[in-house]
């Protein structure tokens, strides 16, 4: 169980588990065994051990430790410590992870959810053009000690974007993501949002011939919040909930957010009128909202 907090004491808390130095790092955890290539949980903390020579290795109240390897590419290190390793140090400290990206409207956030490669991060990229403030992408936490809300933390991620996205949404590119990515970090057009807010809206995307915005329901709702992205297994493992605690928890949230499945044609030409579409519904939806899901 986790104690009740409040947004700013969450805030503090991510801010003061996440602090980083250099120094050498273990190759067991708990007394475990950890091969480069390979992670671990245990005893509340967290070991990484990457294949290139990088490790990090998280202990609550110390923060983050990261050994650096000789003639290390200091963009790898800076991708692990805000993907697997800021996803572990999250879920130790009782918030949940969604492979989401996000904007903010009227002090409520809408999060878009698909498959790798289903068009999240351009699609909040297009929106900010729109005027809708970043709030995060790829990756949304959500702080599960909140009791009658589910409270989105501002993300820790820059917008990252391919060289196709930058362009369909007109974004500018500020430097490449390391060498191998291809993607380019890019300048949120309405800027981002740096407090955390209430989640509103969960949208899940998909691809279809015709546009649609279509109210989720019933069971399909809970059904839907199963996620196989990478980050769900480092909350599983380090909240080891049993199948009760893990339904209650899904049922929790499905019972306090919207859901909405957004269905767009997946082309260049169609684009802008996806996102003429989906700024339009997002005014709406979220001005009228009556806070019955």
């Amino acid at each position: 169980m986790i104690a009740e907090r409040t947004p700013e004491q969450a805030q503090a808390l991510l801010a003061r588990e996440t602090r980083w130095r250099r120094g050498p790092v273990p190759h067991e955890l708990g007394g475990i065994a950890v091969a480069p290539g390979f992670k671990c949980i245990a005893e509340g903390c967290f070991l990484l051990r990457c294949e290139s020579g990088y490790g990090y290795l998280y202990r609550p109240g110390e923060g983050i430790t990261v050994e650096r390897p000789d003639q290390a590419d200091s963009d790898e290190e800076l991708l692990w410590l805000n993907g697997s390793v800021y996803a572990a140090v999250a879920c130790l400290n009782g918030f949940l992870p969604f492979h989401a990206s996000a904007v903010a409207h009227r002090d409520r956030v809408i999060a878009f959810t698909g498959a790798t490669g289903a068009g999240k991060s351009t699609l909040v990229a297009g929106l900010g053009a729109k005027g809708f403030p970043l709030f995060c992408d790829d990756t949304l936490l959500v702080d599960l000690a909140c009791a009658d809300r589910v409270l989105c933390m501002p993300g820790h991620k820059r917008l990252k974007l391919l060289p196709d996205a930058l362009d369909l949404t007109g974004s500018v590119a500020v430097q490449a993501v390391g060498a191998e990515t291809g993607k380019h970090y890019a300048r949120p057009a309405a800027g981002d949002v740096g407090q955390p807010l209430p989640l509103d809206t969960l949208v899940f995307l998909a691809e279809g011939p015709e546009l649609g915005w279509e109210p989720i329901r019933g069971a399909e709702r809970f059904a839907l919040l199963e996620d196989d992205h990478y980050t769900q297994d480092i909350f599983r493992e380090a909240a080891r909930l049993d199948r009760a605690e893990l339904f209650a928890l899904r049922a929790r949230i499905a019972g306090q957010i919207r859901m909405v499945r957004l269905t767009r044609p997946r082309s260049r030409e169609g684009f802008a009128a996806s996102l003429d579409f989906v700024a339009e519904r997002l005014r709406e939806w979220v001005v009228s909202s009556t806070g019955v899901y």
